[in-house]
């Protein structure tokens, strides 16, 4: 530019009929101005020109055809870009270096865009959604199965079992009877309601009973004790006519020796060895 400055501040070369820079109202001629006032292009290291554009980023200073991306060499002006490790990258070249890949589709997550972690993985926001319904699971409760993810009512619908007692979805635990699920809390004798999880049990027309209630209910009366005959202890007993005894219990009604595997005789109610029945 020409005015009514007459010398370089610097030089004192006269400026009449040349181009000059105005710094703090003092005039300077151009190459004095270029070499004590003009910032250092971090790509190309020359000065920046006062007839040139001068583009800043955080301090440091770019010529505008020096200001590009340092992977692809595609300029960065007046378009989105990423620092890493003081190198300026455009956005494509940034997520193909350093963004995280979703684990669903992919692709790269984009810098800025809405994503999930979960499980230590990457995801979309629109990716993480329930397998079955399609549903964004966002920080809803999710279960996980076979690397798939569904929302709790998707999963408890296609995979989860319903106690065979009360129709419920068994979150945990459980038992099974006769190939069907239940509750540990819904399975109990069907005659006292004593949970039976961890505890003997009788099966009677696929029904399951405490072993008090069966014995009770079913079990054949020892002739000599009158207990209950039940295959839950001594798994010997002895059956003749129409009654039964424990195998600790079939003895000689007078002797009391074992009768169980020898002879024996019965008058009335009794039952005598031969010795005791001869007599």
């Amino acid at each position: 530019m020409t005015s009514s400055h007459t010398d370089c501040h610097y030089c004192l070369q006269s400026l009449r009929g040349k181009k000059y820079t105005l710094r703090e109202e003092n005039a300077y001629c151009v190459r004095c101005y270029d070499s004590l006032f003009a910032n250092p292009c971090e790509e190309c290291k020359q000065p920046i020109e006062c007839d040139s554009k001068d583009l800043a980023y955080k301090g440091r200073h770019w010529h505008e055809r020096c200001f590009k991306c340092a992977k692809c060499s595609r300029s960065l002006v007046e378009k989105p870009f990423a620092a890493k490790d003081e190198l300026l990258l455009c956005t494509e070249c940034y997520s193909d270096e350093y963004s995280s890949k979703c684990f669903h589709c992919q692709k790269t997550i984009m810098p800025g865009s809405r994503k999930t972690v979960f499980k230590g993985s990457s995801w979309h926001e629109s990716c993480f959604v329930c397998q079955y319904c399609r549903q964004p699971l966002g920080t809803k409760p999710l279960i996980t199965k076979d690397n798939e993810n569904y929302c709790v009512p998707c999963f408890e619908k296609q995979f989860a079992h319903h106690c065979y007692s009360c129709k419920k979805v068994i979150t945990s635990g459980g038992v099974t009877y006769h190939d069907q699920p239940w509750h540990k809390e819904c399975f109990v004798c069907v005659e006292c309601k004593t949970q039976l999880p961890g505890q003997r049990f009788i099966s009677k027309d696929e029904e399951p009973y405490c072993v008090d209630c069966f014995s009770n209910l079913y079990a054949k009366k020892c002739a000599a004790c009158k207990k209950p005959i039940t295959a839950i202890g001594s798994a010997k007993f002895v059956s003749f006519e129409e009654r039964q005894w424990h195998g600790e219990c079939f003895n000689c009604t007078k002797c009391s020796i074992s009768l169980v595997g020898r002879g024996f005789l019965t008058w009335q109610d009794g039952v005598f060895c031969h010795e005791c029945g001869s007599a």
